[in-house]
């Protein structure tokens, strides 16, 4: 897991529409990367939605949000649609970027241990350094709690 401080690492992942985002294109503005393991899940979709009922908010604070997870162009797409998300779902079916922010590893529940992905947050600031982490991340309310952790990092600058 990347620290407060760290440079966040740039990626280039395609999008539910197919355009292709980076981070470095992003410098000079708030961003939120945000890990989720699976598309049309229960905890995933509540978070998605909070991320999109939140978006105005985002953006007023100047604060771009993308979600990432290993699901596929067509899985993203249709998750998209049918909750009416808009902001990009970023692909990553290769792992890179997952990995690069420690989202993706041995997960273990009930015993079993399996690789898996790691429902991860990370606020990026408009010189590309992590602002702050969030590690298992409870879904509910945490949009608000991102948006609450800008507001507060601008008002210190």
């Amino acid at each position: 897991m990347l620290k407060v401080g760290d440079k966040a690492p740039d990626f280039a992942l395609v999008d539910q529409a197919g355009n292709i985002q980076r981070l470095s294109d992003q410098l000079g503005s708030w961003v939120v990367v945000y890990f989720y393991p699976k598309d049309d899940t229960p905890g995933c979709t509540t978070e998605a939605c909070q991320f999109r009922d939140a978006l105005p908010h985002f953006e007023g604070v100047g604060a771009k949000v993308f979600g990432i997870s290993a699901d596929d162009q067509e899985s993203h797409l249709a998750f998209a649609r049918k909750y009416d998300l808009n902001f990009p779902l970023l692909v990553d079916p290769e792992l890179t970027t997952l990995k690069a922010y420690g989202a993706y590893g041995d997960k273990g529940k009930d015993g079993v241990v399996k690789m898996g992905v790691f429902r991860r947050s990370y606020l990026v600031d408009p010189s590309g350094r992590v602002a702050r982490a969030w590690d298992d991340v409870v879904p509910e309310g945490h949009a608000e709690e991102i948006r609450s952790a800008i507001q507060e990092l601008k008002a210190a600058a």
